[in-house]
């Protein structure tokens, strides 16, 4: 990947974190990274633990952020939650996904979905 790749993403992700702690979210972890793959960042919201994938998109084609997290993405983010709740003893807690698409042109857009899959 792309030094300027990564760097977008993690301005996106930045973003993204700043987006949820105005929100009232407690961030836990930012680039969890498992031998299965990473989160972007794990939050809680009223004992609920929110498992957040951000997509950073600089132009409009190749459709939204958001699109982007297919099927094989949301099992791999899945996999990797497990490993995390059981690592950290966690199961009790409710669990979400979410996606936030953040679009960085001449204006910064974030779009945030909630329970996204």
């Amino acid at each position: 990947m792309s030094q300027e790749r990564l760097q977008t993403g993690r301005k996106g992700e930045n973003l993204a974190v700043r987006f949820l702690q105005q929100k009232g979210y407690q961030i836990i972890e930012q680039n969890y990274r498992t031998r299965f793959g990473e989160i972007d960042i794990v939050a809680s919201l009223n004992a609920t633990i929110v498992f957040v994938e951000v997509r950073t998109r600089t132009t409009k084609y190749g459709g939204t952020g958001a699109e982007s997290v297919g099927f094989r993405k949301q099992n791999k983010i899945r996999q990797v939650a497990r490993y995390y709740l059981y690592r950290k003893h966690l199961y009790q807690h409710p669990v979400r996904f979410d996606v936030i698409s953040v679009f960085i042109g001449s204006t910064i857009r974030l779009e945030h979905i909630v329970a996204a899959f």
